[in-house]
Parts: structure tokens; C-alpha cells; sequence
């Protein structure tokens, strides 16, 4: 029997969770899948999967025989991509996962990159969490954690990120304009449902850190919702200094308490390390460095321009 070919078809049967779903993915029978799964236990003379008519479900040894066939699919598709020189000519699909907030500041960097490589097809995932790349197949995750999960991955700099408090005008002319963080006890403080921006905000002072603990008036975890709500006047709002500046350049939000940068971070482009690095996660990852710092230049350099500061 073809190992490789049976190791390829008990994964895909795994990730797509059905005999069924799996022969469609792999553009065969079920009854094929079937077979060569059935011959696969066989020859290993072991129990991989246990079938019910609703579900299949993993033995322990078919759980260890998965992470192995992962690592050799893995090694045997970066030999075969190395001998057709995929680490010179950027194509295929590129896996990227970002935060949801950031999704907006890349679709231009994901035009531009694809204008210049259009042979490669960007897979863009956005969501509030930091998966893990290696067990969930992302070529690159660009993320704010700088303690990387796996010694496997390597982690790139992109740039640093902070956040700012943000009102509408007309909340500010109703409520007033904070002077310092401790007024901020006076106002509605929208919070964020995020992991970078739970809990309390942190305000640095010499004489000791200003905690404001968020009131339960409005939640929500996406930067974007939390754009929305500052500018109808819920509240000040604690939001990523790239998604406030267009909205403080038209008028519609007011930076308050403009000497704080708070939640500041590094952003980083998260990547499994192999020795043939592929052509099109090298080039992605060196279009970012080049063109995301200045970006995030130009963004800063509105959110501190005390013309659209109170």
C-alpha cells in the first residue's frame, strides 16, 4: 500500500470528520476512504478510529499516529515544494490569521502583496484569539504575544501598537473633558471584551499607577463596535490608535488624556520554522516589515496631533 497516500487520507478523514467529507475533499469514494483507512489499521495492525453511525472518534493510538503523519506530510510537502522551487517563486495559498482589528489596516497590504504575487491566494482569517500555528495550519499569525507557544516558531517584529480614550465631541461638551485619569470616575468607560484589552486601565503616573475599573455599560470584543459606540456618545472608549485616527481626522472622536499611551505592545508575524522556508511566506513576511512601520507612522502622527486632542 502508498504510506503517504494512506497517512494523507486518515488525516484529512480526521480534520474533516466524516468518511464522506473526507472523499469529497480528497475527490474519491467513501468506500475508497474506507478501504484504504481499514488497510492503513491492517498494516499497523492497530485500531486508529472508532466508527459509529453518527461519528468517528480517535484511539489513543490513533491520536499519536496523527501527530506523527502530520510531521512526515509536513517534511515530505516541503521536499517536494523545495524540488520545484517554491522557495524562489511565491504561489499557492497563504494561511494568514490576524486580529479582527487589524483586518482592516492589512486588506490594502493584502492588495498590494497580491498585485505583486499573483500567483498566491491570501487565506485571511480574523478572529480574537492567538491559535497556534503549527496545530492549526496557518502559515503566518500576526499577533501581540510575544511569548511564543512553541519553540518550533519563529516570531518577526512588525512594529509597535497602543491604544488611546476616545469621545465624541458631543459627549465631551455634555460630560466635560477629563484633565486627568482620576476623572475618569465621573464618565462612562466603555470596555472591550478582548484579551489585549480586558480588565483595568493603567494609567502611569509618578506618584503611582491610575486604575480605572471599566463601569458595566457597554461591552463589546471588537474594536470596530467599540469605534461605533465612542462616536454615537455611549461613552470614552479605549481603542487601537489605527482604527481612532480617520475618526479623530473627520471630526467624529476627540482624544482625551493625550500624554497616555496605554495596552502598548509589539506586534509580531508568527511563523513554523523549516529549513526550506517557503517563497511566499518569505515574501509576505518581508512586504509587512516594509510596509506596515510606516503605516502605523502615519497613523500615530494623527492620533498626537493636538488639533484633534481636548
Amino acid at each position: 500500500m502508498d504510506m503517504l497516500q494512506a497517512m494523507r487520507t486518515f488525516v484529512r478523514v480526521v480534520e474533516c470528520g466524516s468518511f464522506a467529507a473526507a472523499a469529497n475533499a480528497l475527490d474519491i469514494s467513501a468506500a475508497q476512504v474506507s478501504r484504504i483507512v481499514a488497510e492503513l489499521e491492517n498494516q499497523l495492525q492497530t485500531r486508529l478510529l472508532h466508527r459509529t453511525t453518527r461519528r468517528l472518534r480517535m484511539s489513543e493510538a490513533g491520536e499519536r499516529f496523527l501527530e506523527r503523519a502530520r510531521q512526515i506530510l509536513l517534511l515530505t510537502d516541503e521536499a517536494v515544494g523545495e524540488a520545484r522551487g517554491a522557495h524562489l517563486t511565491p504561489r499557492g495559498r497563504l494561511r494568514v490569521h490576524c486580529p479582527h482589528g487589524l483586518g482592516l489596516l492589512l486588506m490594502p497590504l493584502v492588495a498590494g502583496y497580491n498585485a505583486l504575487c499573483p500567483e498566491v491566494v491570501i487565506e485571511l482569517t480574523l478572529s480574537q484569539r492567538n491559535p497556534d500555528p503549527l496545530a492549526e495550519g496557518h502559515d503566518v499569525v500576526i499577533t501581540v504575544d510575544q511569548a511564543l507557544p512553541d519553540s518550533q516558531l519563529i516570531a518577526v517584529p512588525l512594529g509597535a501598537i497602543f491604544s488611546i480614550a476616545c469621545a465624541a465631541p458631543g459627549y465631551l461638551h455634555e460630560k466635560g473633558v477629563p484633565a486627568r485619569p482620576d476623572d475618569l470616575h465621573q464618565h462612562r468607560c466603555l470596555r472591550m471584551a478582548y484579551p489585549l484589552y480586558e480588565g483595568d486601565w493603567v494609567f502611569p503616573q509618578a506618584g503611582g499607577d491610575c486604575v480605572i475599573a471599566p463601569q458595566d455599560s457597554f461591552m463589546t470584543n471588537v474594536a470596530d463596535a467599540m469605534l461605533v459606540a465612542s462616536e454615537l456618545g455611549m461613552g470614552i472608549g479605549l481603542l487601537p490608535f489605527y482604527t481612532a485616527s480617520l475618526a479623530m481626522e473627520q471630526g467624529r472622536l476627540c482624544r482625551v488624556l493625550a500624554d497616555y499611551r496605554l495596552r502598548e505592545n509589539a506586534l509580531y508575524a508568527i511563523y513554523p520554522s523549516r529549513h526550506y522556508l517557503d517563497a511566499k511566506v518569505r515574501t509576505w513576511i518581508d512586504y509587512l516589515k516594509e510596509r506596515l512601520p510606516p503605516i502605523f507612522a502615519a497613523h500615530a502622527q494623527v492620533v498626537e496631533d493636538p488639533r484633534y486632542c481636548r
